[in-house]
């Protein structure tokens, strides 16, 4: 007759199985986060970001980051707007949604940056990303955003910057120069003084 395992071996085995389980569902959870370009998340995921690339802070010296493609839109306003209307000033093009989490916290920094600047060749320009007209505008009013922002509901500028710098999850921020060469890229949220000093170092290259 076979012997039941001693206490100890029980919990050995035990902390085994538990280990291969928690080993599984992360596996599972960050096959579930890569889903391609824009397409893997949507207001329904509960604010996530959603990835396709590697996240973080992108620098590009010397005036030679990739070229900027010329888009255009309509504003949440109703207004048309290109990116061409800021040649020879720095641009500062956040990809944003309401539905985002991480887009919430940035937004007070980037209120205050943008009035900071004002006057001062840097313009804001927001990309509203897969959002209903009403709760993108709620969105500006509680956070007291009053640059532009394009409507892009079916992420055709966002997609724009496939081959340049893609907009790989949602909050991105790009800094594009005055030569129409994207400077900086971040990818997620900002803080008021790393995009400061980004903006800065944008102004002080040549166009």
């Amino acid at each position: 007759m076979s012997r039941l395992p001693s206490p100890p071996r029980r919990v050995a085995a035990f902390a085994t199985v538990l280990a291969a389980t928690v080993l599984a569902a992360a596996v599972l959870a960050l096959s579930a986060c890569e889903g391609g370009a824009i397409g893997a998340s949507t207001p329904a995921s509960n604010g996530q970001s959603f990835v396709s690339g590697d996240s973080g802070v992108t620098v590009f010296g010397n005036g030679q980051g990739p070229l900027a493609p010329r888009v255009s839109g309509t504003t949440l306003t109703g207004t048309k707007l290109s990116l061409a209307q800021y040649s020879g000033d720095v641009v500062v093009m956040n990809f944003w949604g309401s539905w985002c989490t991480p887009c919430r916290a940035e937004a007070p920094a980037l209120a205050s940056l943008a009035r900071h600047y004002d006057g001062h060749e840097v313009h804001f320009l927001g990309v509203d990303i897969r959002d209903s007209n009403a709760t993108a505008k709620a969105f500006l009013s509680n956070f007291h955003i009053s640059y532009p922002s394009l409507n892009d509901p079916g992420d055709q500028v966002a997609l724009a910057f496939r081959g340049a710098v893609t907009p790989a999850g949602i909050p991105t921020t790009l800094v594009i120069g005055r030569n129409g060469r994207i400077a900086a890229r971040v990818v997620g949220e900002v803080s008021y003084q790393g995009l400061k000093g980004m903006i800065s170092r944008a102004m002080a290259e040549p166009s």
